[in-house]
C-alpha cells in the first residue's frame, strides 16, 4: 500500500478531511520546498476551521487529546508535503520534528505526546518516516491550541511528483 493510501486512512480515522484546503493564519508559506528539503512551518491541530483542542496540557487537556493533537497537527504536515511533492512516496525521510506543547507547570510527559507523532510518521511513512525530535513545554500557543509541530522533510522525485 502507498504512503498516501495510508495517509487518506489514518487522516478519515481522525476525522481530517484530506480533501479540504489547509487554512492558514497569516502571510506566510505553510510549506517550502528548497530542493530536496521541505520545510512546513507549524500546523497546529486545525481541521477545517475549528482548532481542534485547546487548552493547557496536564489541567484542561488530557494526555489522549493532546496525542489526538499531535496526530491532528502531523496530518495537516503530511497534507502539505503531498501537496508540495505530488505524492507522500517521495519522502525519503523526516530530518526534524519539533514539537511545542502548552503544559502545566507539572506536566512532565512531553515524550509521550510526541510518540503520537512519531508513530503517525511510522503508519504512514514506513521506512521512509526515520526522525529526529525535540518536544518542549511553551506557555502559550496561537489560537490557544494545545499542541503544535513543525517538521523538515527530505523528498526525492517520484513519478507524477513536483
Amino acid at each position: 500500500m502507498s504512503a498516501d493510501l495510508r495517509f487518506e486512512a489514518e487522516a478519515q480515522l481522525l476525522g481530517f478531511p484530506v480533501s479540504a484546503p489547509i487554512k492558514i493564519g497569516g502571510h506566510y508559506t505553510p510549506a517550502l520546498r528548497d530542493g530536496d528539503l521541505v520545510y512546513v512551518s507549524g500546523q497546529i491541530p486545525r481541521i477545517a476551521d475549528t482548532v481542534a483542542v485547546v487548552g493547557c496540557v496536564g489541567s484542561e487537556v488530557s494526555l489522549e487529546q493532546a496525542a489526538f493533537a499531535a496526530k491532528v497537527s502531523t496530518i495537516r504536515a503530511l497534507a502539505l508535503v503531498r501537496q508540495a511533492c505530488g505524492s507522500l512516496d517521495a519522502v525519503i525521510c523526516v530530518p526534524r520534528m519539533s514539537v511545542f506543547i502548552r503544559s502545566a507547570a507539572d506536566f512532565t510527559q512531553h515524550s509521550e505526546v510526541a510518540d503520537a507523532a512519531s508513530n503517525l510518521l511510522v503508519a504512514v511513512l514506513g521506512t521512509s518516516s526515520a526522525h529526529s525530535r525535540t518536544s518542549v513545554g511553551v506557555a502559550q500557543l496561537p489560537k490557544g491550541a494545545a499542541v503544535e509541530l513543525d517538521f523538515i522533510f527530505r523528498v526525492g522525485h517520484q513519478a507524477g511528483g513536483a
